[in-house]
């Protein structure tokens, strides 16, 4: 019996050796559903549910929606205008000869401080937009790669426990041959210390298995792990890109997005900052009335404070110094991403080539080789050491399918963080450096 392997999906691993153990396991082996933990009671958990909780249930994300509330508020309160002051002075203790004099003070903002506020305060909004859009991604990659893990781990249980079935096919196969004469009890020995070490490597699994639930489960705001067994993905994996392909592509990348937008808020603090430098302008009017005369008369004033020391150039000069500091951000964030981007695709591209090799050519030949020396150790042609040799190949063989694998995707999802949506982040920026003024 050839191992078979389809060319993408965890399933494709060890589904088909799970069951080749089970066909030529001892009476009473475990069934697939309970090697991988599943649960008649609990339908597997898909990828697609597992992000679209991580989107509805992360706190982090939770906090992060607030901060475009926050600024949503902030905008709304840049476009007021400042209220009107009522005096009211009265000169004179005695009612026959006192003077009252009641006036509204209105300030006037000059030199553009509203529209500049008002600028500031989309760029604010756009930030916060842009963190959410970040967070998100981040966190969809968080989702993916614990996913994975998870479904590594389930296949590593799996694996762990067909190796517990070959050791108790192979120690039974070694105590009828001690019992016919055929081999040395050592043999025997050997095979129990063997299935021994299964056990142990069967707590490990387990273990990794629950590990792996517990950070699936933090990712959607949840301390324990009752995450159901995680089905292997059915949608394709998306087209390998080269790594030129994919650096063309940083320009849309959810950080990159951020940092230029943090140019334009930037920017704006200089001319809200510019602006201040005029001053405003207050205006009185009002209405004074002599008791002792009894005459009334209007009050009409104007105060312009005199900007004749501070015109705001401190302000102004750190303003400017903050852009040139965003601007050399963008040129660290970029040349971070490049570096990350292209590890990454190196990663995947590095996962694939091992894959292909261990598919093709390491797992049909370690299958092939257990098989034959199982079969020779039943007829007496071969001795326990080659059995356990070609046992501990083939479950090598396939833990290592099983870590590029889950590289791959890990991989993937951390190309997917980088990256991002292009097209959503692009539109993003447009508003964000275009911004509309809301009444």
């Amino acid at each position: 019996m050839r191992l078979q392997l389809a060319p993408l999906g965890l399933a494709v691993l060890l589904l088909q050796p799970v069951s080749l153990y089970a066909q030529s396991a001892v009476p009473g082996a475990v069934p697939p559903s309970t090697v991988t933990g599943a649960s008649p009671a609990l339908p597997p958990l898909t990828l697609a549910a597992a992000i679209e909780r991580a989107f509805q249930y992360n706190p982090g994300l939770r906090s992060a929606r607030q901060d475009v509330a926050i600024a949503q508020g902030q905008r709304i309160q840049a476009g007021k205008s400042l209220n009107p002051a009522l005096t009211f002075v009265r000169e004179g203790l005695r009612s026959s000869g006192n003077t009252t004099t009641i006036q509204v003070n209105q300030e006037i903002e000059l030199g553009g401080k509203r529209a500049a506020r008002i600028a500031s305060a989309d760029l604010d909004q756009a930030a916060a937009s842009a963190d959410v859009a970040t967070y998100r991604a981040n966190l969809r990659a968080d989702v993916v790669t614990a996913y994975f893990d998870v479904l590594s781990a389930q296949e590593r249980l799996a694996l762990a426990r067909a190796s517990q079935q070959l050791s108790e096919r192979v120690t039974a196969a070694a105590a009828r041959r001690v019992l016919a004469g055929r081999i040395s009890p050592v043999e025997e020995t050997r095979a129990r210390v063997a299935q021994a070490s299964t056990k142990i490597e069967l707590s490990q699994a387990s273990t990794e298995l629950a590990l792996a639930r517990q950070r699936l489960a933090a990712t959607w705001g949840n301390k324990l792990a009752d995450v159901a067994p995680v089905a292997v993905p059915t949608e394709a994996l998306a087209s390998h890109q080269s790594t030129a392909q994919l650096l063309a592509q940083l320009s849309g990348a959810p950080q990159l997005l951020r940092a230029r937008i943090e140019v334009e808020r930037q920017k704006s603090g200089v001319e809200l900052e510019r602006s201040r430098r005029m001053p405003n302008v207050t205006l009185s009017l009002g209405s004074k009335r002599d008791e002792q005369a009894g005459i009334r008369q209007t009050v009409v004033g104007i105060a312009v404070p005199l900007p004749l020391f501070d015109r705001n150039q401190g302000n102004v000069l750190s303003a400017l110094r903050r852009t040139d500091k965003a601007k050399d951000d963008v040129a660290v964030v970029q040349a971070n991403l490049s570096l990350e981007l292209t590890q990454a695709s190196l990663r995947r591209e590095a996962a694939s080539n091992e894959l292909t090799v261990l598919r093709d050519e390491i797992l049909p030949g370690a299958q092939h080789a257990y098989e034959s020396a199982t079969k020779g150790f039943e007829l007496g042609k071969f001795s326990f050491l080659d059995v356990l040799d070609a046992q501990r190949t083939l479950n090598q063989s396939k833990a290592l399918y099983i870590g590029a694998l889950a590289q791959s995707h890990r991989a993937a999802a951390d190309i997917e963080r980088l990256v991002g949506n292009v097209e959503q982040h692009g539109r993003l920026l447009d508003a964000a450096i275009s911004p509309q003024e809301q009444e």
